[in-house]
């Protein structure tokens, strides 16, 4: 069984060779914006970008667009499982088609001191019923390319899937990689197609984007000249898809810029409020210690001691295992030079020791 391909127009699907892609309808996102448009699209948060995608049918897809992502309401039709899927609703950092998201870094070549940086984060959910994958796609061209398609190198990483389905070409190898055992998938549809595909499912994922990119400029299947384009996480239904979401999605760039904004200067302080058996009430200040405004932060960190967050506020929380990811909310994301925010949670486990390595926007803060 042979997928083929995935994220690109569906122009470009039924014309070999055809240089430009859908026109994407671009809108201001608000909490439960609803498209169904085939390619419509809508900007989240002021820096990301969260598209329909129905490239590969013509029956009727909506989603439904919060302010931390989307999830898939209506999913008509099917494809055989043995071909392309219906669509590729997502949510991206970057530039698709000409349609760049607000405020990104990208195209940012892989050589560029920066690459190294880039880290990325998914919380997603999963219905019992259909046919799809759960997926980031990453994309890289020889090229700074903004529109069209990438001609390089197609990075997917799948977190999930469910029913008869396989990524395209075949599996070349078993890698370990970010604490978890992938089977690496490699195919070629015009640009090299390489997929790995989680051996135990998750619903979340936190990575920098470098580690599995290098991984397959070992292999040989990319170039450390080439641009990343692109960071897209969404799915691939083959049959019906309704319940798949994205509950929160974030790109982190070293030294400001896109993808959770700027400062490259920042200092974290951890305190505890309150213990008891077997738990404990902690905050987290986050400072701007640089000399400009943070437009959008995201936190990073992991507890020591395999301690989990059980509730938090002021936030919005990615976590995986005892790796923690933190977006800001709506309301605290502005944070002035030489400013502060903070946010609160409770978790389970012991309260010391407490845990250090606090990275925001990408970046290393100096812990208090």
């Amino acid at each position: 069984m042979r997928r083929f391909l995935r994220s690109i127009g569906l122009a470009a699907l039924l014309a070999v060779g055809a240089a430009s892609g859908p026109v994407a309808t671009t809108q201001s996102a608000f909490a439960d914006t609803q498209i169904c448009d085939q390619f419509g699209s809508t900007s989240v948060g002021g820096r990301y970008i969260v598209q329909n995608n129905r490239w590969g049918t013509s029956a009727t897809q909506c989603i439904n667009v919060t302010s931390n992502g989307f999830s898939v309401t209506q999913a008509d039709g099917s494809n055989a499982t043995n071909g392309a899927p219906k669509s590729y609703p997502s949510v991206y950092y970057g530039c698709h088609f000409g349609n760049c998201s607000s405020g990104t870094i990208l195209p940012l070549q892989a050589t560029a001191s920066r690459f190294a940086g880039i880290s990325t984060s998914v919380g997603m959910s999963y219905p019992s019923a259909g046919t799809w994958d759960a997926a980031y796609d990453i994309w890289f061209d020889p090229t700074a390319r903004t529109n069209g398609q990438n001609t390089g190198a197609e990075i997917m990483v799948w977190l999930n899937h469910q029913g008869s389905i396989q990524p395209v070409g075949s599996q070349v190898a078993t890698v370990s990689l970010n604490g978890a055992t992938w089977n690496v998938w490699e195919g070629n549809t015009g640009w090299n197609v390489v997929s790995y595909v989680r051996q135990s499912a998750t619903g979340s994922m936190n990575f920098t984007v470098s580690s599995f990119f290098n991984d397959a400029v070992r292999r040989g299947f990319a170039s450390s000249s080439w641009f990343l384009t692109s960071v897209q996480a969404g799915f691939e239904p083959w049959v019906n898809g309704v319940g798949l979401a994205v509950n929160s999605f974030s790109v982190t760039t070293p030294s400001g810029g896109g993808g959770g904004g700027g400062g490259g200067t920042c200092g974290a302080t951890f305190a505890v409020s309150n213990s008891w058996a077997g738990g404990f009430q902690a905050a987290v200040t986050v400072s701007d210690t640089g000399t400009t405004p943070i437009n959008g932060w995201t936190i990073g960190w992991t507890f020591p001691s395999g301690q989990t967050v059980t509730q938090l506020w002021n936030g919005t929380l990615t976590q995986s295992g005892s790796s923690e990811t933190v977006k800001n909310a709506s309301f605290n994301g502005q944070v002035a030079a030489g400013g502060s925010t903070s946010f609160g949670f409770t978790a389970n486990g012991p309260s010391s020791p407490a845990p250090s390595g606090f990275k925001l926007n990408g970046a290393t803060c100096t812990t208090a």
